[in-house]
């Protein structure tokens, strides 16, 4: 709700001053982890199909119809939008996704086809204006990944390329996490394109689960999503990643995926360790956070949450977001107009800063 040092509303009814907005949604939030569905492959599992490498089975049967629904539907999709006062959805493959194909040549294949079947859906037609892409590559062939990022932003006009956590190399154990040494191509070539990463979960590999046996649906969005991911940025920061390219931003969802919570405690035990242990990274941990990451919202509706990501990475790096069809846009959209906050820092999370990071007018 507005403060209430700000100028009052004016109800249209009774032209009474009113320090409520009588539209419970701003318009025009622009929103970054927004999920869709392909016709070419189930996006949702790995390709060949591993028990535990997707999260569906776990779900109360009418959740999922609502969701595979969603998944693929424009109209409504654009329905939901109006409803909660969205303008633009950044949309991109579930996990996971190009990442959990096992056969690299198939995974460049699909890679490819998938690209052009989203610029066809959702960057062509009558709603070409509502949507941005996130561009997939196929991480398993780090050169065919640069090449095909290339293509995405320069051909395809895709935002940026969003990446599903680590690979896999032909099985379901043998993964392939971002700071590896054969990854350099294609972060050179990202760094010369200077669009962004979007970081986003998948569930940890079958032989790093051990901790959940007996609770395996922990391994996914509930909690393992988060833990995974965190530790994936961790290690992007201590490679040296970001001294080889500044200009590298990383978006990462779920409020930061825990990490404004514990990265200062991890650089305060660091400061201990033997020189070269933690890396060959130059700064802080808190330093590459702060200045390559972004933050968005998306599957949280906390407010002290969202305070303490804000506090540690800056008003200007956190964007709002859904993570539709996963979580339902008006929703995530009442839950954020309902937050005390003045106009212009409510501005800035709804698509003041969106606009800054994707470069938008």
């Amino acid at each position: 709700m507005p403060k209430l040092n700000q100028p009052p509303f004016i109800d249209s009814e009774s032209q009474r001053p009113t320090f409520f907005k009588p539209n419970p949604f701003l318009n025009g939030k622009i929103v970054l982890e927004e999920h869709v569905g392909t016709t070419l492959f189930n996006a949702t599992t790995t390709t060949p199909f591993i028990e535990g490498s997707g999260e569906l089975g776990y779900y109360k049967e009418a959740y999922v119809k609502d969701v595979a629904h969603r998944l693929t539907s424009i109209d409504d999709r654009i329905k939901h939008m109006d409803e909660a006062g969205i303008a633009i959805s950044a949309v991109s493959l579930a996990m996971p996704g190009i990442e959990g194909i096992f056969d690299t040549a198939l995974a460049v294949e699909m890679a490819r086809k998938v690209n052009d079947d989203l610029y066809h859906l959702y960057r062509t037609g009558p709603h070409a204006h509502r949507f941005l892409t996130w561009g997939t590559v196929a991480m398993q062939d780090p050169h065919e990944a640069a090449k095909e990022a290339e293509r995405c932003v320069k051909d395809l006009g895709c935002c940026g390329i969003l990446i599903n956590g680590y690979c896999n190399i032909g099985s379901a154990n043998n993964v392939q996490y971002l700071d590896e040494p054969q990854c350099e191509p294609f972060w050179a070539k990202l760094a010369e394109l200077d669009v962004p990463l979007y970081l986003h979960p998948r569930i940890p590999p079958p032989d790093q689960v051990r901790v959940f046996r007996g609770s395996e649906f922990l391994a996914g969005s509930p909690w393992g999503f988060g833990r995974e991911t965190a530790e994936h940025a961790l290690r992007l920061m201590l490679s040296g990643l970001f001294d080889r390219h500044s200009n590298l931003q990383i978006v990462l969802g779920h409020c930061g995926e825990g990490l404004p919570f514990s990265i200062a405690r991890t650089d305060h035990r660091l400061r201990h360790f033997k020189d070269g242990v933690s890396g060959p990274h130059k700064h802080s941990l808190c330093h590459y956070f702060a200045k390559n990451f972004w933050i968005t919202t998306a599957g949280v509706q906390k407010q002290s949450t969202l305070e303490a990501t804000i506090k540690e990475v800056g008003i200007d790096r956190v964007i709002f977001s859904v993570d539709y069809p996963f979580e339902d846009m008006v929703e995530t959209s009442q839950w954020f107009e309902g937050l005390e906050m003045d106009d212009s820092t409510r501005a800035k999370l709804a698509f003041g800063n969106a606009k800054n990071l994707m470069r938008l007018k």
